[in-house]
Formats: structure tokens, sequence, C-alpha cells
């Protein structure tokens, strides 16, 4: 009987206590520069790889493309990390599943540094240098451009769910597009805003999480651009801000990483992360990196 009282009293305390938390995913950052794009679990003792993708071992790409991705410059998480964007100034962009590294969407995009999701299931890239433009795709019509509209050395996009605009980041100018026609078979895109860079030379521009901010680089500074206020300040944690190619905020922690080129060359061997860390990758050229948290 006291047996019996005591399996009973076991079981009513297994109902009754509330479980545990979900142990927290690691964080992760995600990294392109060659061509391999691969996700870093920087809570690791050792930063490793646990995520790797490569075009040339996609089946689903055309083999012409695959070869466009030999220097990616863009790493996007989107959808929550189920899905990254991934450009290459060597003229490609792909959409690729995190689970199963498969590409759901792939383009031609001469000179692409960085590319975002707008509404209608599309896709907009930034094509920098000779290329000079915004393209437009339909997600679900690989390689068929929908739109095009000329912005000089066009670097960077980011879509603005709240304001309903989308941010493009020019070699001088910050600037917003309203959709036209969106729904449409003929899309659009209207220049609302036009903000000056204090300085030229504009590289990269990113969100900050659960902020107004945006981050912008240029050649020898960078800001967060508050969308509110409409207005540019400095970025002073980074001390010396030339040759920037990527800063990500982390939307946990707030530590701001960032990757600058060194040695003369558009890449490097470091991430660093304020205020004091730098993650080293003997060999590697990276280019971008940028926080995810993985919920795939």
């Amino acid at each position: 009987m006291q047996m019996r009282c005591t399996l009973i009293w076991m079981i009513l305390l297994a109902i009754v206590t509330p479980c545990h938390a979900a142990k927290a995913q690691p964080r992760e950052l995600l990294v392109c520069g060659a061509d391999e794009v691969f996700a870093l679990n920087v809570d690791a003792a050792t930063p490793i790889k646990v995520w790797r993708w490569k075009a040339k071992s996609r089946w689903e790409l055309p083999s012409q493309l695959k070869k466009r991705f030999y220097n990616t410059d863009e790493c996007k998480p989107v959808d929550g990390g189920k899905r990254v964007l991934i450009t290459s100034s060597g003229g490609a962009t792909a959409l690729v599943e995190r689970r199963t590294g498969r590409a759901v969407f792939w383009a031609a995009t001469p000179y692409a540094h960085s590319a975002d999701l707008v509404p209608g299931n599309r896709v907009v890239v930034a094509c920098a240098t000779k290329a000079d433009r915004l393209v437009v795709f339909d997600v679900g019509s690989p390689d068929k451009e929908v739109y095009r509209t000329p912005l000089t050395g066009a670097h960077g996009v980011v879509w603005d769910e709240q304001l309903h605009v989308l941010w493009a980041l020019s070699d001088s100018e910050l600037r917003t597009y309203r959709l036209v026609n969106w729904e449409s078979d003929h899309p659009s895109m209207a220049v609302q805003d036009v903000y000056r860079l204090p300085k030229g030379g504009g590289h990269d521009l990113y969100p900050v999480p659960d902020s107004s901010d945006l981050t912008v680089t240029a050649s020898s500074l960078c800001w967060r651009f508050d969308r509110e206020k409409r207005e540019f300040r400095p970025i002073t944690d980074i001390k010396k801000p030339w040759s920037i190619k990527s800063i990500s905020i982390d939307p946990v922690t707030s530590q701001l990483a960032y990757v600058q080129a060194e040695g003369g060359n558009w890449w490097t061997e470091n991430i660093r992360i304020l205020p004091d860390r730098t993650i080293n990758l003997p060999g590697a050229r990276v280019y971008k990196a940028r926080w995810n948290i993985s919920s795939y």
C-alpha cells in the first residue's frame, strides 16, 4: 500500500512540476566571402562550422550558374533563419533552405552585392559596379527578371515591413522606394526619400534588431541611421572604421560583429566581435558575417 501511494505521489509531482525551459540554441554567424557559405557556432570553445553550402554541389542549380558563386558577398538569414539569401559579385543570387541546402530560387545577377525578400514572394537584388541597378524577381520563377531600376553603385537593400518601403544603399545615398502596382504582372518601384551619406563609398546596409536603426558603412566611416528621426549617428565603437565590409548586431546580446578588410585585400581572415573578441579563420577569405538565430 505504501509503495502504491509513493508511486501515485511521484506521478502527481511529474504532472504539476513545470518543464525546464528549452536549451538555448548556440549562437551562430553566417559567413561568406569565397565559394563556400557556412554557419559558425561561436558559443563552442573553438568556433566550429555547423553548416556549409557550395553552389558546385547543388544539383538543382544550372551548371552555368554554379561557377558564378566563387566570391560570395552576402549571406543574409531570412524567415527566422530557415532560409539564407546568398549573392555573389561573380554574378549570381540564390535563396537556400537552411535545413536541406536546396536552392529554391536562383538568378544571374551581375555584380550582385546584397538582396532581400519583399512582399509578393519576390526578391530584390542590389547589383553594383558596372551593373548599377536594383533588380526584382519572383521567387517562383527562377532567373526571370520582372523589374529593374538604376542605382549607381547599388550595394545594399533592406525591406522595412513597418514602414512598407525598401531601403537601398548606393555609392553616395541612402534611399527609400515605395512599391507601385506590386500585385500586378508589371510591378515597379518609385523613389520616395533620398538621404545623402555623410561620406561616400556606401557599402553595407543592415537592420539593427528591435530598433529603428540601420547600420550603414562607407569607405572610411560607419553609422547608425535612425529610420524614424531620419538621421545618421557615427558608430564610435569601431575605432578605425575604414574598409568595413559588414556589420551585424546580435538580437539577443546586442554584440556587434564586423568584418574589416585587411592587408590591402578585399577580404580578411578575422571576424571581430565587440568589445574584445576576434575569431580567426586561417586561410579563409571572409567578406561578410551575419548573426543568425537558428529556428529551422
